[in-house]
């Protein structure tokens, strides 16, 4: 799986280092957005209880270090190594092999084929996840963010034509009901229902798609309570913004930008999310 090339996290900082139990006190803000749970050895025993073809309940001390490894690998900026990391360890490391390689191609890869590629294979590998796991919420969101990624990159038009955006609309409802308060899924439905809005005009996003721009509204008014700190919440409230109303809210935008430039990232994605609101405003 992912053949690009793994370029470097540009911003790397100190505070970004969560070794030893600095990971396990920062988790919930840190995970606050995609409400994974912490991955300590009674997390993984469980897991393995209930799905023994994945391990051996003896192995679960020794699968909870790797996979919080993983995680700061992750957090600090070190993609690959997360995601090799989460790879070796089957579908119970897929959601931080995804999320690796997710926020990488986003926002480190530049050439579109690359990138295309890479969503490709995180939609496979969350799909294989949530056919081992399917009662965990980010095996379902990680194909809705591989798609809608996806997505954007051979345009609205095609997406849908293709059957892509109804795959993206299902797998953020199966995320949303295994987990209410995942704000990341909140906004990629925001996202969802803006760009067909956007794309196609209302009436027909509401007659054929079921989209509504007052849906995408809402969506992410969730998203900005559950995670008021974190930059992503505020940049995809300006890109909703603008594939609404375009130039008509154009300061709005601007303003949910700003807010995102202005906040103090806790690990690299954030970091990342600041950096693309902060260029928006430039």
């Amino acid at each position: 799986m992912a053949k690009a090339k793994w370029a470097a996290f540009p911003h790397a900082d100190k505070a970004f280092d969560y070794a030893g139990d600095k990971l396990a006190k920062a988790w919930p803000k840190l995970h606050a957005g995609d409400q994974e749970p912490y991955p300590d050895t009674a997390r993984v025993a469980a897991l393995l209880k209930a799905h023994p073809k994945l391990g051996k309940a003896t192995e679960a001390a020794a699968i909870a270090t790797k996979l919080q490894d993983a995680w700061r690998a992750y957090h600090r900026g070190d993609f690959q190594a997360a995601f090799e990391a989460g790879e070796a360890l089957g579908p119970i490391g897929a959601v931080v092999a995804c999320k690796a390689a997710g926020i990488h191609g986003s926002y480190l890869l530049t050439k579109d084929a690359d990138k295309l590629k890479r969503f490709e294979e995180v939609g496979a590998l969350a799909a294989e996840a949530a056919k081992a796991l399917p009662g965990e919420a980010n095996t379902h969101y990680f194909q809705a963010f591989a798609y809608g990624r996806y997505s954007q990159l051979i345009s609205i038009t095609k997406a849908l034509s293709q059957g892509l955006a109804g795959k993206v609309k299902e797998a953020l409802d199966r995320t949303l009901k295994l987990s209410p308060k995942h704000a990341e899924a909140h906004l990629a439905l925001g996202v969802y229902h803006a760009e067909i809005v956007g794309k196609v005009g209302g009436m027909l996003a509401s007659l054929t798609y079921g989209a509504k721009a007052s849906t995408a509204e809402d969506q992410v008014k969730t998203a900005l309570k559950l995670i008021p700190d974190a930059p992503t919440a505020h940049l995809e409230h300006g890109n909703v913004i603008l594939l609404l109303y375009g130039d008509k809210k154009a300061d709005a935008a601007a303003a949910a930008y700003e807010k995102a430039a202005k906040l103090k990232p806790r690990d690299a994605m954030e970091a990342l999310d600041r950096a693309e609101a902060a260029s928006q405003i430039d």
